[in-house]
C-alpha cells in the first residue's frame, strides 16, 4: 500500500503590503478566511474542476494571527496549482494581501521545523515592533500557537 503524497507550503501572510506598518491588523487571520480566500482564487483560476480536484487533500493546517504565518497542505499532483491559485490572491475580505512562500517540503516533520523557526524569529521581530506595549495576553497567545505547531499532524 502507497501512502498518500502531500506537500506542505508554509506561507507567510503580508496584510496590506501599501500601508505604514502600524499595530492595528485591519482583519483577524484565521483558517477560515485564509481557506475561503485560496478556495476562491482556485475556482476563479481553474474553474469548479480544478477545485474539485485540488480539495481531496488541501487543508489549511496551522494559522498564527500574531505571527501571519499558516501552513497549508496540498496533494503532491495539485499544490503547484494551489501554489498558483495562492499567489493570485489579492485580498481576505476586503483587507488587500500578499502571500509569501517561506518553505515547501513533503513531510511534516520536516514543515513543523521550518515553521517553528520562522515563528520564533517573526515573533522576535513583533516583539520589537510593539515594544512595552507587549501584553501577557499576546505572549501566552504565541506560547499556544508554538505548542500547536509541535503537536501538528497529519
Amino acid at each position: 500500500m502507497v501512502g498518500f503524497k502531500n506537500r506542505y507550503m508554509v506561507m507567510e501572510v503580508l496584510l496590506d503590503p501599501n500601508k505604514e506598518i502600524s499595530g492595528d491588523d485591519p482583519i483577524v487571520v484565521t483558517q477560515f478566511n485564509i481557506s475561503k480566500a485560496i478556495k476562491d482564487g482556485i475556482l476563479v483560476n481553474f474553474g469548479e474542476c480544478g477545485l474539485a480536484s485540488s480539495l481531496g487533500s488541501f487543508q489549511v493546517k496551522y494559522v498564527n494571527p500574531i505571527t501571519k504565518l499558516c501552513v497549508i497542505r496540498a496533494s503532491r499532483d495539485e499544490y503547484q496549482k494551489i501554489w498558483s491559485s495562492i499567489s493570485m490572491v489579492m485580498s481576505i475580505g476586503n483587507c488587500p494581501v500578499l502571500f509569501n512562500l517561506l518553505d515547501l517540503s513533503g513531510s511534516i516533520k520536516a514543515c513543523k521545523t521550518a515553521t517553528l523557526k520562522c515563528d520564533e524569529l517573526k515573533f522576535e521581530q513583533y516583539k520589537l515592533m510593539v515594544g512595552a506595549c507587549l501584553s501577557a495576553d499576546v505572549t501566552q497567545h504565541m506560547q499556544n500557537c508554538l505548542e500547536k505547531i509541535r503537536i501538528l499532524e497529519h
